[in-house]
């Protein structure tokens, strides 16, 4: 089991006001047992794995030799059988898909490019010959797979069609005479392009293409296909190695084109849809575009993984750069004599606490998407609302933590100066293999796209007053605030009420409950402005009714963003609930404050402008946020030791007690020379001696 590490000893910001209430003390242990959620033990066996030195790169390979490294430490995962859970008992997996996306968490630990590898070669390569396939096909294929003798490829993407899956071009037409699919990527944009493993290690790969038979397009379906033996592709195979890239250079990413490529007629992966000798076509699924969604459907573990990615390496990048900032002095603020702690700086706090908070409610609303996540593919939960459910929370959670990780990695960079920009403190690279996060798996935008159809969705059901279920509790109550809104009274009612002291107005603001109804608010009201300015477009011809939806896009696209923080605050707010210490749970409550706060001050203009905050209450807002910066600070670093990354797993130097080292040795140096008399006097302090001397002459 890895330890957490050790730190240096608390630092108080000087000048902090702190009253009673503050005297909180957070449980590290136990709040790193409650981060650790549902599958604990998987976690700390994978962090422990991430932890051993043969699962990390030096920097400075060239990209062919991390590639081949990488596919060395893929064996070893193998080997240990840290990637199988997720798969049937009756091929030697676990059945475990909950523990098996919360180990694969934690490979973002040991190196950003094994963990892509691994989810390309188990998670969907793997993953989609078995929940595409059936149990003919994994019993044929999954053992070969999991053991790595059939490195495989999932050739879904294409050079001119990326998350337009339905548009993708690659063809699969079925020849009833030889009983045989023939695969054609009919001209150069149909290349698969992007496909981790096939520009060197790819044997075999799942292609996605529309399944043609009896001159019928029945849609795209999932088709086995070798590609390589010993001596290189197999005929009709070729293809060209994307090259460098901006980050992840540990995975031999490539294009694959196919021409007039055979492949069995058994080779299909038919679980929802099939095409019998004679070329008919079943399917148990008769609507052509629901079996299209399911069998996409099935592949959104990829979104689940990498939300649970994003959030590991915020975490690591928070404990790196907090560690540096609690020990780092910089310029002489309060005393002639001590230099100040980076983390006593307001502005500081102001860069990191923010996004601390942040991690933590990603952190906990992954593991409720994750519960869900195996609900699902375990079977417990498994109707078609509880995967439009999981798929909707998983496009939105995706966006928000990938996004989240991109910029915590490079706020941390920026807060650790010089030292963050070294490659041994590993900020620069998470940053640019992360990059790529925020479009694997679907483009952030699109993925909120499609959270945001969905709210529409539940909208109408709700205007028809259907029950539209847990995804849409915004709407709760909302028809009573929204004509007060309309007619100005909740703006006159709200300022009436914040008219008296400054501390009614930040108490009110702290209250979970108004905090709730802010964020809440804010999402039935977009959707609702959003719905009205489309409900005409229904009737209109189909060119005039997609202008009318590409103008209200981006209002779209807001309201789901603020639905998905909305979650994210729900999640946290749970969270609390569970957390049994007293002082751990007041210092997570006002965390938990500090991501609600601030995603009101952050949309403080909408706030402003709907009437839902009056000026003198909006006031308020910053120096409240401000206030709870002073009372989480002594808290920082339990709060990111709590996330339980030790120095192996951060393999950061300014992350070590280094600093502390240098600082503590600078300090007794000086204090050294002041006390021998043999300092050197200061130039301003002559000057003004002199001006001193001078005075009293006259």
């Amino acid at each position: 089991m890895t330890q957490v590490a050790s730190t240096p000893e608390r630092q108080i910001p000087a000048g902090a006001a702190v009253r009673d209430d503050d005297n909180a003390v957070v449980n590290v242990e136990a709040l790193g047992r409650a981060l650790l959620g549902k599958w604990a033990d998987v976690r700390l066996q994978a962090r422990a794995l991430a932890a051993t030195e043969a699962l990390h790169t030096p920097a400075g390979l060239s990209y062919t030799e991390h590639r081949e490294r990488v596919m060395t430490q893929m064996k070893l995962l193998a080997d240990s059988k840290a990637v199988h859970r997720a798969f049937p008992a009756y091929v030697g997996g676990e059945d475990n898909h909950g523990g098996n996306v919360a180990g694969f968490d934690e490979l973002v630990v040991a190196d950003p490019s094994l963990q892509i590898k691994a989810g390309v070669q188990w998670g969907l390569f793997g993953g989609a010959v078995m929940h595409l396939g059936t149990r003919e096909h994994h019993e044929k294929w999954l053992p070969g797979i999991m053991n790595l003798e059939i490195p495989g490829c999932f050739a879904m993407t294409e050079t001119g069609h990326g998350s337009d899956v339905a548009s993708i071009a690659t063809t699969a037409e079925y020849d009833p005479a030889a009983e045989e699919f023939i695969i054609n990527t009919p001209f150069r944009a149909a290349w698969k392009d992007y496909i981790g493993n096939a520009a060197v290690h790819g044997r075999a790969a799942v292609v996605f293409a529309h399944l043609i038979t009896a001159g019928v397009d029945h849609g795209v379906h999932a088709f086995y296909v070798d590609l390589r033996n010993d001596d290189g592709f197999l005929p009709g195979i070729g293809g060209e190695d994307d090259g460098v890239k901006g980050g992840l250079n540990g995975i031999d990413n490539g294009r694959l084109h196919f021409t007039n490529v055979r492949i069995p007629r058994t080779n299909l992966l038919n679980r929802y849809g099939d095409v019998a000798a004679d070329g008919t076509y079943t399917s148990p699924i008769e609507s052509p575009g629901r079996r299209f969604f399911t069998m996409i459907g099935t592949l959104v573990q990829g979104r689940v993984s990498l939300d649970g990615a994003a959030v590991a390496a915020s975490k690591m990048a928070l404990k790196t750069a907090i560690q540096y900032g609690t020990e780092r002095r910089q310029f002489n603020g309060a005393s002639d004599i001590t230099e100040e702690v980076l983390m006593d700086y307001q502005q500081h706090q102001r860069r990191l606490l923010p996004r601390l908070a942040t991690t933590y409610a990603a952190a906990f609303a992954h593991e409720e998407l994750l519960q869900k996540f195996d609900d699902v593919f375990s079977g417990a939960h498994d109707t078609d609302e509880d995967r439009q459910d999981l798929e909707t929370l998983a496009a939105g959670l995706k966006s928000l933590s990938t996004w989240h990780a991109l910029d915590t990695l490079q706020e941390a960079r920026e807060a650790t100066g010089g030292a963050g920009f070294l490659a041994e403190n590993r900020l620069t690279a998470l940053r640019a293999d992360l990059d790529i996060y925020v479009t694997f798996e679907g483009d952030n935008t699109v993925l909120l796209q499609l959270v945001a159809k969905r709210l529409l969705a539940d909208y109408a059901k709700e205007f028809v007053g259907a029950d539209f279920g847990v995804l849409a509790r915004y709407a709760v109550g909302q028809a009573t605030d929204r004509t007060m809104h309309r007619t100005g009274l909740r703006q006159i009612v709200q300022a009436f009420a914040d008219t008296g002291s400054e501390k009614k107005s930040a108490i009110a603001l702290r209250d979970p409950r108004t905090q709730r109804d802010l964020l809440t608010d804010r999402v039935g009201t977009m959707v609702a402005e959003v719905a009205g300015a489309l409900r005409e477009a229904r009737r209109l011809p189909k060119d005039k009714g997609a202008a009318v939806f590409n103008n209200n896009q981006h209002d779209l696209i807001e309201a789901a963003r603020a639905h998905s923080e909305l979650l994210q605050w729900e999640a946290f707010t749970r969270a609390l609930e569970n957390i049994e210490d007293d002082g751990t749970r007041q210092v997570m409550t006002w965390l938990r404050d500090l991501f609600g706060l601030c995603l009101i001050e952050k949309n403080l203009s909408w706030y402003l402008m709907h009437g839902r905050l009056s000026s003198q209450r909006a006031r308020t807002l910053g120096p409240y946020i401000n206030r709870l910066l002073a009372k989480i600070r002594p808290h920082a670093l339990d709060l990111v030791d709590a996330f339980g990354y030790g120095p192996d797993h951060l393999r950061a130097s300014i992350a070590s007690g280094a600093e502390k080292a240098r600082q503590d040795e600078a300090m007794e140096y000086q204090r050294l020379m002041r006390a021998s008399g043999a300092s050197p006097v200061d130039e301003k302090i002559l000057i003004q001696r002199k001006k001193q001397a001078a005075k009293a002459k006259r």
